[in-house]
């Protein structure tokens, strides 16, 4: 159903944001016999172009960075201390494995106050980012040698499969570049309009390479790919699960960054009717995604939506995604982009 190899190796490489090159070579590799051009552009972009047979554009933004830490320190005991790179839920970090990308990778894991030594009051209270403490069992002499402050730190994660589920680390956003590099390999030959494929850099840090990437292409059509969040467990309600797992793919409404286009939101229902594909439409309360930056940051603006994949337990140590979304993410991304030209896109 999906290339379980391929997406296993896209979601375990290490690319924070701003150093996202292990991730672009695999990118590179992948979708060099499936485009016409590739550029590289100064931030690092990926910019893969399918041409078409007219010269409108559509723009596909999957960002390749992951969430994660950059050091800021280590102390006389050769403990790091470090910032955050995207936003993390710090409650899930205790006693988690994670890799210090210095001259050469340093094992660590997240390290705080012992539960036994901690008062009433602090069992009560919420972690923060700064309870904590990176630990490589190494003292500073040693640690020096190999990583020094501004060196990224990212979480260490196989993937598995459970049950019709995936788990990893990193789903956000690798299994959109996945899904985006899946696209590119199933599409028609020849799409109808140029199709120009952005695998973005920054995105955690503030959607920064899909607003460079947007501004130089222009796009007149633009589709963001990327996780939204599924609440769909235990304490949730109805009201406020965003997504379901295993319910397909989400068609974006919107999301705290973007209001979609009324007429693509409608054009994709439309789209997911007629090719008989399961989805859901999805509101996000919080977070934005790369369909900002392609919406906007362009003369004029574009016509954007935006494909999502329910995932559980999102900006944690680990993420969930369910096989059939993801497998629904490619066929509504594909027909929706082969399609753009049979619908009318008068405003009405």
């Amino acid at each position: 159903m999906i290339n379980i190899n391929l997406l296993s190796e896209i979601c375990e490489i290490s690319g924070a944001p701003g150093h996202e090159q292990k991730v672009r070579e695999i990118v590179l590799r992948e979708i060099k016999p499936l485009v016409d051009e590739i550029k590289i552009d100064n931030m690092g972009n990926v910019v893969a172009v399918k041409k078409g047979k007219e010269s409108k554009r559509v723009m596909i933004g999957a960002h390749m960075d992951e969430i994660g830490f950059i050091v800021t320190h280590i102390d006389d005991k050769g403990f790091v201390y470090f910032h955050t790179l995207g936003g993390f839920d710090p409650k899930t970090l205790t006693a988690q494995r994670v890799i210090i990308h210095g001259k050469k990778d340093i094992i660590g894991v997240m390290g705080g106050k012992p539960i036994h030594l901690m008062s009433v009051a602090d069992r009560a209270k919420v972690p923060t980012i700064k309870d904590y403490f990176i630990d490589t069992g190494r003292t500073k002499e040693e640690l020096e040698k190999v990583i020094s402050v501004g060196d990224t730190i990212t979480r260490k994660s196989e993937l598995l499969e459970m049950g019709d589920c995936i788990n990893c680390k990193s789903l956000d956003n690798r299994v959109s570049v996945f899904i985006l590099i899946e696209m590119l390999r199933e599409m028609s030959k020849k799409p109808f309009y140029d199709v120009y494929a952005v695998f973005t850099v920054q995105e955690e840090i503030g959607i920064r390479g899909a607003n460079v990437s947007s501004m130089d292409i222009n796009p007149d059509f633009g589709f963001g790919l990327d996780t939204t969040i599924a609440w769909d467990t235990p304490g949730s309600t109805k009201q406020e699960q965003v997504s379901s797992l295993g319910d397909g793919a989400c068609i974006k409404v919107m999301d705290s960054a973007t209001v979609c286009d009324y007429r693509m939101v409608a054009y994709m229902k439309e789209i997911s009717k007629n090719k008989k594909l399961k989805t859901q439409l999805e509101i996000l309360p919080a977070g934005g995604t790369d369909t900002a930056g392609i919406q906007r940051m362009n003369p004029g603006g574009s016509i954007a939506g935006a494909v999502s994949i329910p995932t559980r337990h999102i900006h944690q140590s680990i993420e969930m995604v369910h096989k059939k979304d993801v497998r629904g993410a490619i066929d509504l991304l594909r027909h929706s982009v082969e399609n753009l030209h049979t619908y009318n896109w008068d405003f009405r």
